[in-house]
């Protein structure tokens, strides 16, 4: 029984540091990536908003809120594992972190939990603020759910493997862009994979971004591009494979341990 005590009290101490670690920055880590979405979402449907509608009924404002949404929380919850470990493999603390009693599973579970709940906190502080300008009702509250934690999930796993495996700073910015950015941009935030020719769709198809973002928008608007239990079956495969080699990682103690 104590041993179970302890084992929750560990791992909720490494989770509140790492939720404090972002909250104490809020301004960067909260803020900037607020303001980012709203830019692009004013700039976006103000170009495009009368001229284009790419789901019937649903006018191109409020199609890019969710993509938008979407596309924040999946970069903040990567950010936010990849940041924490680069920055304590980098300053030399990390080895106060290896000390611990802490086990592999314990720290992926932090690192985890914190990377969903900052991605899902960005999310909703973009949908107030969006829902300021356009109707944007939620028709399937747990298909968005579900996409939000198993994105957040999947990417705060990337971010763990990207924030073990650089030793530098720009080694782990090369993650974020030239790969989250590129795939992110490129994966029907801004349109439908229907608009493309047949084999950028194709191409599309194996972006695995696509799917989240895809399978998230149904949530609003009932409407996707592909059946959004295709979608969350490939996003929840692409979570597990990841967790297991992140675990992996954690476990062998790869680049952690000298």
């Amino acid at each position: 029984m104590n041993s179970l005590r302890n084992q929750f009290l560990g791992t909720w101490t490494l989770l509140k540091k790492e939720l404090l670690r972002f909250w104490r920055v809020a301004f960067q880590t909260v803020a900037a990536p607020v303001i980012t979405g709203i830019l692009y979402l004013l700039i976006f449907s103000h170009v495009l908003d009368s001229r284009l509608e790419v789901y019937e009924g649903v006018p191109y404002m409020a199609f890019l809120i969710p993509g938008l949404i979407m596309m924040s929380l999946l970069q903040n919850a990567f950010s936010n594992s990849s940041s924490s470990l680069i920055q304590s493999k980098v300053m030399g603390n990390i080895v106060f972190l290896l000390l611990t009693p802490l086990s592999y599973i314990q720290l992926f579970f932090a690192f985890l939990v914190s990377s969903i709940a900052r991605g899902i906190f960005v999310g909703i502080c973009i949908y107030l603020i969006a829902i300021l300008y356009v109707d944007l009702p939620i028709e399937h509250p747990w298909i968005v759910f579900l996409f939000a934690i198993f994105g957040g999930g999947l990417m705060g796993a990337f971010g763990i493997i990207a924030g073990v495996w650089s030793d530098r700073f720009d080694q782990m910015a090369a993650f974020g862009n030239f790969v989250i950015m590129p795939l992110s941009m490129l994966s029907g935030v801004f349109y439908s994979i229907h608009s493309l020719p047949a084999s950028w769709q194709k191409v599309s198809q194996l972006n695995p971004f696509f799917y989240m973002i895809d399978g998230f928008r149904y949530g609003f608007f009932g409407q996707s591009d592909v059946s959004p239990y295709l979608s969350l079956s490939i996003v929840i495969l692409f979570f597990i494979v990841l967790s297991y080699f992140t675990i992996q990682m954690l476990k062998s103690g790869y680049k952690l341990r000298g």
